[in-house]
């Protein structure tokens, strides 16, 4: 996973009781919430930051949910001290989403035992050449063995390659892509495919969601753009309309006919 810009941080743990009991260690620990190292790259940045903005704009009116990116998950005791000494076993996705829980709380890193003992239900890898492999394969074992996440997605920009997973007893099977090259995200209720314009100035290649009818969701500035396109034209009819109005108004004038009357 692209790594974060995140200042290092430390906060103190508190847990829920389904762990309490079989890790006492964990209320002590101090879980950092950065490593303060960059991303691989500025597309990187920028996809993450999408990716969250649309699914906030896809279920704009919901508030039980909690979409994240470049962020650590804890998830057991040894992980967590792997990335407190320095030595990660693992850091956390690019882009994931925890459906069922309250979306208005505040988080910077995502602590399964502060959560109920919930793990994301989707998870979205952006590959990198020094994180294909593990992407690719490892996060395949790890997602569906240890973490049950219920959809498994990653895009590979230099190949340009999407690829998406469902759980199924455990295992992962492959998502078929349909014509138009998307994959179905039952729980995103929306496809996931790749699109290419232009995103904060600039043109490239970008993950994004359709809803059902095939609808591109829309960043807030592509909403704005379209309202503002929208009622510019309705200004340009409007005003088409005025000038036949007038048109027709002198040539009955011009008739000796009074169009007032």
């Amino acid at each position: 996973m692209p790594r974060t810009t995140a200042t290092p941080r430390k906060r103190k743990s508190k847990i829920c009781s389904e762990y309490a009991h079989l890790v006492p260690e964990l209320p002590n620990l101090d879980l950092p919430e950065g490593d303060g190292e960059p991303l691989e790259s500025d597309w990187h940045v920028l996809q993450i930051h999408l990716l969250i903005e649309l699914v906030y704009q896809h279920w704009e009116h919901r508030t039980d949910f909690f979409a994240g990116g470049n962020m650590f998950i804890y998830y057991s005791l040894e992980q967590a001290r792997s990335v407190i000494e320095g030595r990660p076993l693992y850091k956390g996705p690019d882009f994931f989403v925890v459906k069922g829980v309250d979306g208005t709380k505040p988080r910077k890193s995502w602590i399964v035992w502060e959560e109920g003992g919930k793990y994301p239900d989707v998870i979205i890898e952006l590959t990198s050449p020094t994180t294909a492999r593990k992407d690719k394969e490892e996060n395949l074992r790890l997602y569906a063995e240890v973490f049950g996440v219920s959809e498994y997605f990653w895009y590979d920009p230099d190949k340009d390659e999407l690829r998406g997973y469902r759980l199924v007893d455990g295992v992962y099977e492959p998502l078929e892509a349909d014509e138009r090259g998307w994959l179905w995200s039952a729980q995103l209720e929306a496809y996931v495919g790749v699109w290419e314009g232009v995103y904060w100035g600039r043109r490239r290649r970008w993950v994004r969601l359709w809803d059902r009818e095939g609808h591109l969701v829309l960043t807030a500035g592509e909403e704005a753009e379209r309202e503002r396109q929208r009622a510019e034209q309705e200004h340009l009819r409007a005003e088409q309309e005025r000038q036949r109005a007038e048109q027709l108004a002198q040539r009955l004038r011009e008739l000796g006919i009074d169009p007032d009357l």
